[in-house]
């Protein structure tokens, strides 16, 4: 892997992360390519939606009708997102990347899509099971695909290991 610099990359690496194993390898993905591009990483959770996506597993769905979230949601969510990707980037090693982590109500791909204005790259994971998993995409990097205005990359799921 070089050091140098990717000519014309300025913007940042922009990765989705939801805590979850596929995230985390999107978010390795991102710090390794930010340190070829000599560029930062913005980590973006969206959470909250009120939307039965499979990427906001994990995240209470808060009714809409309430209008208010607890004011607490979005720093305990900021923290664990913040905590995983500090995590990775001490994986990753030297040179650090700078890594800014946003964290927002919304729907995961509407949530990227906006936090894409200006990155030089848009990185997403894939839950993709069984067979269709290798032919289809999940709800929100199909729509990312589909929709973004940058280069995107979808890291996909671990293969799975031979039999011995």
């Amino acid at each position: 892997m070089s050091s140098t610099p990717v000519p014309g990359s300025a913007g940042p690496v922009v990765v989705g992360t939801d805590g979850s194993e596929h995230a985390r390898r999107a978010v390795l993905f991102a710090l390794r390519e930010a340190q070829m591009r000599g560029v930062a990483v913005r980590a973006v959770r969206a959470y909250g939606s009120g939307h039965a996506d499979p990427s906001d597993l994990g995240t209470p769905s808060w009714p809409r009708t309430s209008g208010a979230l607890p004011t607490h949601l979005h720093d305990v969510v900021a923290r664990e997102v913040t905590d995983s990707v500090e995590e990775l980037r001490r994986q990753v090693g030297e040179p650090f990347v700078e890594v800014e982590v946003r964290c927002e109500r919304g729907r995961p791909a509407e949530v990227l899509l906006d936090a894409s204005q200006g990155a030089g790259l848009l990185v997403v994971g894939t839950r993709g099971a069984g067979v269709w998993g290798r032919l289809a995409f999940g709800s929100t990097s199909t729509e990312v695909v589909r929709h973004a205005h940058v280069p995107v990359v979808v890291v996909p799921p671990e293969a799975p290991a031979a039999p011995a």
